[in-house]
């Protein structure tokens, strides 16, 4: 996804791969409301709500940006794979799940500690990566 929805907060995420940057966008409003720069040519992104982070792929620094969203700031910044895509997070067991289209892998991260806890080989060119309910 290169757009993500907070709805608790009233925030939609797009990333913004010509800038390095990240919009931040007030639905109530319809207004810009911050654009903190992430990674080169940032790709996917994820909200988790419940613990107020953001994450977004840089495809071009193969780096994952964890954004606080209370205060659009970056608050850590986590090496993966080659050329990220996607990522997908499963706020019930603190893991972020990013796709590595250059070197056919997926990144496994634990959001509490932003610690890479596996990679997994996975086939040819990964884009996308969604989670089941």
């Amino acid at each position: 996804q290169r757009i993500a929805l907070n709805a608790d907060y009233n925030r939609v995420y797009v990333s913004n791969s010509g800038s390095s940057s990240l919009s931040v966008i007030d639905t109530v409003s319809n207004t810009l409301v911050a654009t903190p720069s992430v990674g080169s040519i940032p790709r996917g992104v994820a909200v988790n709500a419940a613990t107020s982070r953001a994450y977004v792929t840089n495809s071009g620094s193969g780096n994952l940006s964890i954004i606080d969203t209370t205060s659009n700031t970056v608050v850590a910044i986590v090496s993966v794979g080659v050329s990220p895509q996607s990522v997908a997070v499963n706020a019930a067991t603190s893991r972020a799940y990013v796709t590595n289209s250059g070197s056919g892998s997926l990144t496994v991260i634990d959001t509490t500690s932003n610690a890479v806890v596996a990679t997994i080989a996975v086939g040819s060119v990964p884009k996308d990566v969604s989670l089941a309910p």
